[in-house]
């Protein structure tokens, strides 16, 4: 029988890597409970909460974030990140409309997000310098090609610009108060509907005016 601990060809991960793939759950859960707990605390809320939330000890957190705006920034990356992520999955699941028009709600929460942190965010803090650049080159790539491609499988009118679109829907959500439930879903929802108007029909959205 082979010896499993000199085998070359062992399958059995080293511990090293087990380490690091323990290490990226933890953070990962650690984000998603900070999270959590500025969504209902605010941003000034414990870090105990958050370690609790996380079943992590209090060092834990400030081993991986020693600053307050460490975490916030870490959180709205995440962020930035799975809602670009979500677009190809949409897209190879879903019809161009369809994929475009459930990745907006995906954007609603990550702007619902970011109304939550925005006094952090506009704090100066620089924390945050590298969040701009990370939303442009993770979340406007995305939703151009979900947006190309409706616009390609004659799904959505040719005369809005995607950039536009997108920055309205962005002002919409950040403008709503937060005080009613799902009103920015149902604005944003509204919004994505008004792209079908004329489509097809290259230039009559135009002539309609």
């Amino acid at each position: 029988m082979t010896d499993k601990t000199t085998d070359p060809h062992s399958r059995a991960a080293p511990p090293e890597r087990r380490i690091r793939a323990d290490a990226q759950r933890n953070l990962l859960i650690l984000l998603q409970a900070a999270k959590e707990v500025f969504a209902e605390a605010g941003i000034d809320a414990p870090v105990r909460d958050i370690a609790d939330r996380a079943g992590v000890g209090i060092g834990t957190v400030y081993r991986h974030f020693p600053k307050r705006p460490d975490l916030i920034a870490a959180v709205f990356r995440q962020e930035i990140d799975a809602c670009a992520d979500a677009a190809e999955g949409l897209a190879a699941e879903h019809p161009p409309f369809a994929a475009l028009a459930l990745w907006m709600q995906t954007f609603v929460e990550l702007a619902s997000t970011k109304r939550g942190l925005a006094q952090a965010l506009h704090s100066g803090d620089p924390a945050f310098d590298a969040l701009p650049a990370r939303r442009d080159e993770r979340l406007w790539p995305a939703f151009r090609k979900l947006f190309n491609a409706a616009l390609a499988a004659g799904e959505i009118r040719d005369s809005v610009d995607a950039d536009d679109f997108l920055n309205a829907a962005a002002t919409l959500c950040m403008s709503v108060n937060g005080t009613q439930p799902g009103q920015a879903e149902r604005l944003v929802t509204l919004l994505v509907d008004g792209l079908r108007h004329g489509a097809g029909r290259p230039g009559s959205s135009d002539s309609e005016r």
